[in-house]
């Protein structure tokens, strides 16, 4: 729930950024009382703890110390990503759960896929929205895969297809949905309807609060997570400026900032979720305390090397999503 605190900082900001721009404290009033009001209106709770911790820190975890391992995008260094061999490596490599993409092909059906193109991971070319699943089902997902030999011949999955393999392997699933809130929130609430299991074993993620706040309404029971990371709009993951244009760097830097508030004090809440997702290279002990404090649950990404995941077990003892569960390597941002 949000702390007496957290609403006190925002409502106290809002009062003083409308103060500041209109010079009148009836204004600064009457809009600060109506933000208070849309939070008390609109925002969704969190679901109950039991079943949040159900899905974040299942009893199966005991033998990693409770926490999750988590292999992004199915473990996409061990196996081609997004697909049921990497669902099937992952499980057999020791991983408590699988981080899957949804995306959607021309004729919308829900199929596991991260990028908007088909160009990097599979043998084909062109956008995912311009590809019927026919067509789709014709490439081969693991054709630029480091081991392809290994691995020859995969298919892109549908949702059913994993979501089935998964609940088979005793998988939690993080659905990390890219976009199209919409048509993801209902092929989601299809899949939780059909396997109702789900609502314990999984939890539902995206960087973009839109798509969860229209899960929470098509499905108020189910997990959700909004996934963050610092300075996402000026830099890339590997911290490069995004854009050559200074002004145009700088202005985004300015963006990044309100985003970051945005998230820590307001969408978290009106969203109502249940853990936070955030790149590794931000979250500390102080960090992990800062959420708790707030029932949400940290979940690291991408804990790539031996020396992290020991300290994300034993010091930050939070669940952390990985790209390989045998080796250290670069991460898939």
């Amino acid at each position: 729930m949000l702390q007496l605190g957290d609403e006190i900082a925002l409502l106290s900001v809002v009062f003083a950024f409308v103060l500041l721009g209109t010079r009148s404290t009836i204004w600064s009033t009457a809009l600060t009382a109506c933000l208070y009001a849309f939070l008390i209106m609109f925002r969704f709770p969190q679901v109950p703890t039991s079943q949040a911790r159900q899905v974040l820190r299942p009893a199966k975890n005991a033998a990693s110390g409770g926490v999750s391992l988590v292999a992004h995008r199915g473990g996409g260094h061990d196996a081609p990503e997004n697909t049921m061999a990497a669902i099937r490596e992952a499980h057999k490599n020791g991983a408590t759960g699988v981080e899957l993409d949804l995306e959607f092909t021309s004729d919308g059906v829900p199929v596991l896929m991260h990028d908007e193109t088909v160009d990097r991971t599979t043998n084909g070319s062109g956008p995912l929205t311009q590809l019927s699943f026919s067509e789709l089902s014709k490439l081969d997902a693991a054709a630029k895969h480091r081991l392809s030999d290994k691995f020859q011949e995969e298919k892109v999955p549908t949702l059913q297809e994993a979501v089935e393999e998964c609940i088979k392997l005793q998988l939690t699933i993080y659905f990390d949905v890219k976009g199209h809130p919409d048509e993801a929130a209902a092929a989601l609430k299809e899949m939780y309807q059909k396997h109702p299991v789900l609502y314990n074993t999984s939890i539902v993620c995206s960087f973009e609060p839109k798509v969860i706040y229209r899960m929470r309404q098509a499905d108020p029971e189910v997990v959700t997570a909004l996934t963050h990371r610092p300075w996402s709009l000026s830099r890339l993951g590997d911290g490069t400026p995004r854009f050559s244009s200074l002004w145009k760097h700088h202005w985004m830097q300015v963006l990044d900032v309100i985003v970051d508030w945005a998230h820590h004090h307001l969408l978290w809440n009106l969203c109502g979720v249940s853990a936070f997702l955030v790149q590794k290279n931000f979250i500390s002990l102080d960090y992990v305390q800062y959420w708790a404090q707030r029932g949400v649950e940290v979940v690291g990404w991408t804990v790539n090397t031996a020396e992290e995941k020991q300290y994300y077990q034993e010091i930050l003892n939070v669940n952390y999503i990985t790209d390989s569960l045998l080796e250290d390597c670069d991460p898939h941002y």
